[in-house]
């Protein structure tokens, strides 16, 4: 059972995210879990944070007709989706016509700079594109009951994990939008273990 973990991060708070999101898939006896990352479309020079991950392969389209799930990363921008990203799902027509992601797990995690920043707009805008696919969309259930904390500031919802990094992206994942994390790539492994059997 394969499971694909693809991301777009700046300042790294969305790939530090997609490491925990593999680790709790990895947990899933039988996963075998890759991480990759869109490719960058903007003119700018590498951010020290990105530099960081500069060694994750690039994923290529046909990279996505393997995996069994595949967990979507990207930071918020107005609400939506990264337009790397959204570019990089742009290209996809060809898998779409061939029906080649329909019933596939998709999962989308986000980041944001505030606590009310679009997370969750941008993971329920991002599940159009994985329904037109004809994926099988799957959350952040509350048996993840770290979403529910009031003692601290956190993200996390029903809709996927989050994290909140700050005006200047310096607040990094708090231990528990880790967990959150980790406790979503463990449950989306189980269903497409369950899935694919």
């Amino acid at each position: 059972m394969k499971v694909l973990v693809l991301f777009y991060s700046v300042n790294g708070h969305v790939y530090r995210l997609a490491q925990a999101i593999a680790d709790g898939a990895r947990d899933v006896a039988g996963a075998d879990v890759v991480i990759k990352r869109v490719p960058e479309t903007t003119p700018f020079a590498a951010t020290e944070a990105q530099k960081a991950f500069a060694d994750v392969p690039v994923a290529l389209i046909e990279d996505l007709a393997a995996p069994d799930a595949i967990i979507f990363g990207t930071p918020t921008r107005f609400g939506n989706m990264a337009g790397q990203m959204q570019q990089f799902l742009d290209a996809t027509g060809g898998l779409w016509a061939q029906g080649t992601l329909i019933g596939k797990i998709g999962s989308v995690f986000t980041s944001s700079a505030t606590q009310h920043g679009g997370q969750e707009s941008t993971i329920l805008s991002f599940h159009t594109t994985l329904l037109h696919h004809g994926m099988v969309i799957v959350g952040l259930p509350y048996t993840f009951q770290g979403q529910t904390r009031l003692d601290e500031v956190t993200g996390g919802s029903p809709y996927g994990a989050s994290t909140i990094a700050g005006s200047k992206g310096e607040r990094m994942p708090s231990d528990n939008e880790l967990a959150g994390a980790r406790f979503q790539g463990r449950h989306v492994a189980r269903i497409a273990k369950k899935l694919s059997a």
